[in-house]
């Protein structure tokens, strides 16, 4: 089965994507992969799995791969006497903006190129914080209290509190303010991300849990749950080890109605919204209740230490892609106005 590996991006997460990429298609044994990057000023490039480093793409390397061009229905290699189509469906590993903001989501359907990933619209309301609390509100999903901050404003949130960009993952920018004397500093390092950011009361010593699943054949094939390790929220440094990891990751000890309630709060999130995509839900409980902290529409390295066999689910899934609809035009409005004046 062949399969195209689409990363980089022009985002915060560009080096993050690298890292998921390398770790995924080594987790693909059974496909025929290419890989296509794309670099910071959105050309594409065709990567020899030999060079399928992280090097390669920090000393600029890649610049000398073949260019790559999007056409209907794939990515052309355009020779000096002939042209190559590598049609095969993409799975959309570009991380933050570009691959989660719904811009390579738009790019690929506008070419009719069959992908893995959020569609245009689970993309704005997975990509922007705020928008991510309006969806759990409207799904009566709960989340955790909260306010939109933008530059010049303050929190009205009384401390301890966490600062988020609103608009970027992997714990760029974010930052715990437990003293007063904390607050200007944490809220500069955000906005220097991002024109708004997402203030949220802190719970110290908050259980935290992980799960992820997609579609499969009109029912939502889950993971396992786990739950992360850390200390007071995870940091870039652990998600980005968690991004390469290649170890199978732990269940987490829950009794069965607890994980019911995980996945129900899950199911509620992805239905008629995220279909077409693998996604993970990062949860709060507190008190026995579940509490959506983030949606990952397009998790590191996929999430693939969540299943048991994750070539076979990615096989399924694109067995699984929703068709898109396209208008049919055939001018009959324009012919009949024609007719209409003799012409």
């Amino acid at each position: 089965m062949k399969l195209t590996i689409l990363f980089g991006g022009a985002s915060y997460e560009h080096e993050i994507s690298i890292v998921s990429a390398i770790t995924v298609m080594d987790k693909l044994s059974s496909f025929d992969i290419t890989l296509v990057f794309c670099d910071q000023d959105h050309q594409f490039y065709k990567v020899d799995t030999k060079e399928m480093k992280a090097k390669s793409f920090s000393s600029g390397a890649h610049k000398k791969m073949p260019l790559l061009h999007v056409i209907k229905g794939g990515f052309e290699l355009r020779k000096t006497f002939s042209k190559e189509l590598f049609n095969a469906p993409v799975l959309n590993l570009i991380h933050g903006g570009d691959g989660e903001d719904g811009t390579i989501a738009s790019i690929l359907d506008f070419y009719n190129i069959a992908y893995i990933g959020p569609r245009k619209e689970a993309s704005v309301f997975s990509f922007d914080k705020g928008y991510t609390k309006w969806l759990a509100d409207s799904l009566h999903v709960k989340s955790l209290e909260y306010e939109i901050v933008c530059q010049g404003e303050k929190p009205s949130i009384a401390l301890p509190i966490i600062i988020k960009p609103a608009r970027l993952g992997s714990s760029i920018g974010v930052s715990i303010v437990k003293e007063a004397s904390e607050l200007e500093y944490a809220l500069d390092l955000a906005f220097e991300f991002d024109e708004r950011v997402v203030v949220e009361p802190f719970v110290a010593g908050v259980k935290e849990y992980n799960l992820a699943g997609c579609n499969l054949d009109g029912k939502i094939k889950y993971s396992i749950v786990e739950e992360p390790e850390k200390q007071d929220f995870l940091d870039f440094d652990k998600k980005y080890r968690d991004f390469s990891r290649s170890s199978k990751a732990n269940e987490a000890q829950l009794d069965a109605f607890m994980v019911e309630k995980l996945q129900e709060a899950f199911s509620k999130i992805y239905n008629g919204l995220f279909e077409g995509a693998l996604i993970r839900c990062d949860f709060f409980v507190i008190e026995n209740e579940v509490y959506l902290n983030e949606i990952n529409p397009i998790p590191g390295s996929m999430a693939h230490y969540l299943f048991e066999d994750f070539d076979a689910l990615i096989q399924n899934l694109l067995k699984n892609l929703p068709t898109q609809k396209r208008a049919q035009v055939n001018y009959q409005y324009i012919h009949s106005i024609n007719q209409a004046k003799g012409k």
